[in-house]
């Protein structure tokens, strides 16, 4: 009973760790990255779609994407959908392919950017407590109806945040790396 009450709270904690790094990877940083377009999505044939399921999409240099949709007539959809978006880029369309140029970040964005990922990482931190506070009332609940000691109840809340520990370091490892990533020029 106890260790499904440990291996769903780690389960929460890990899909916590991977909404935080699908956050991380939507915050633009100097460099050109396709993942910021995966929030995107495109009104296609009346189903919201990502735009890299409907088209190609490169980094031919460090400051440029390039979006070369399947189906030409999207182009002017792609362009609607990424000039509504969060983005902060202007996309220029030729007619065959839409141009992203991304440039470089101000120290001023960057330290915006900063904040934005800290407050992810808040977000984080209080997801893996959530469900630290979770486990420990399923915990007690188990103590209660099942009758168990509460030697094991003390020892299992002891796990239980031996393992918010080691995800709350997790989430802050990340966070330095992002913020590391961001602030680089």
């Amino acid at each position: 009973m106890i260790d499904d009450i440990m291996l769903q709270a780690e389960e929460r904690m890990q899909g916590v760790l991977n909404s935080l790094g699908n956050n991380f990877s939507s915050v633009r940083t100097g460099r050109a990255n396709a993942m910021v377009l995966d929030r995107i999505r495109v009104d296609y044939y009346g189903v919201p779609t990502p735009v890299n399921q409907m088209a190609g999409v490169k980094a031919p240099d460090a400051h440029m994407l390039v979006i070369e949709p399947w189906d030409k007539g999207v182009l002017g959809a792609i362009e609607q959908a990424i000039l509504a978006s969060d983005l902060g880029v202007t996309p220029s369309n030729d007619g065959s392919v839409i141009r992203l140029p991304f440039p470089t970040l101000t120290e001023e964005r960057r330290r915006d950017l900063v904040k934005q990922c800290k407050g992810y990482a808040e977000e984080a931190r209080v997801g893996v407590r959530k469900a630290r506070q979770d486990a420990n009332a399923a915990i007690e609940r188990s103590v209660k109806e099942d009758n168990l000691p509460e030697d094991d109840e003390r020892r299992a809340q002891a796990e239980v945040q031996k393992l918010t520990d080691k995800y709350v370091a997790e989430v802050d490892e990340a966070f330095k790396k992002k913020e590391a990533e961001v602030m680089e020029i």
